[in-house]
């Protein structure tokens, strides 16, 4: 990502910064302290004004972006990993999973995958440590333990686009 910097005489400062492919994101900071944000989807294209903040309002903003109030786990570098391959997983389940109907008992998590329901977010409330009479319903919310290559697999199962032995599911 590189940032470009220039002056805007009895303005203030521009600065592009260079997003995906041709697009540039600009910010004018006006002397008074008023930010201006705007598109440019090329180097030919006029910038498209997005919106414009106030000096209070754009450092207050800028606090949030800069992570001061929350700091996201990043996903990709913790992953919730328990282990070299242990990780929880949250997994949405939709409406043509063939995991809708059953109990956790009926599934084969388990057995096929190695997974351990360890959690169902339904809704606004959460079933903490389930039940293997517990049902599964359309949008509940797994959350899951087991090894990343089992995590992916139920990414497919919960999606409906397997079922929960591995096999493609196939209507015939």
């Amino acid at each position: 990502m590189t940032v470009y910097e220039s002056d805007l005489p009895g303005v203030g400062k521009k600065f592009e910064v260079e997003l995906d492919g041709e697009s540039r994101l600009v910010i004018v900071i006006h002397n008074t302290g008023r930010r201006e944000l705007f598109l440019r989807e090329s180097e030919d294209a006029d910038a498209e004004k997005l919106f414009g903040l106030s000096d209070r309002l754009a450092r207050q903003v800028g606090t949030i972006m800069e992570g001061a109030y929350f700091q996201p786990i990043r996903t990709e570098s913790i992953d919730t990993v328990l282990s070299d391959d242990t990780l929880i997983e949250w997994a949405k389940v939709q409406p043509e999973s063939p995991l809708v109907g059953k109990t956790l008992a009926e599934t084969t998590l388990r057995q096929d995958l190695g997974i351990s329901v360890i959690a169902i977010q339904r809704g606004e409330n959460t079933i903490e440590n389930p039940a293997a009479d517990t049902d599964i319903r359309a949008d509940d919310t797994l959350v899951v333990l087991g090894s990343r290559d089992a995590c992916r697999q139920l990414d497919d199962v919960v999606t409906g686009g397997e079922t929960e032995d591995g096999d493609e599911d196939v209507d015939g």
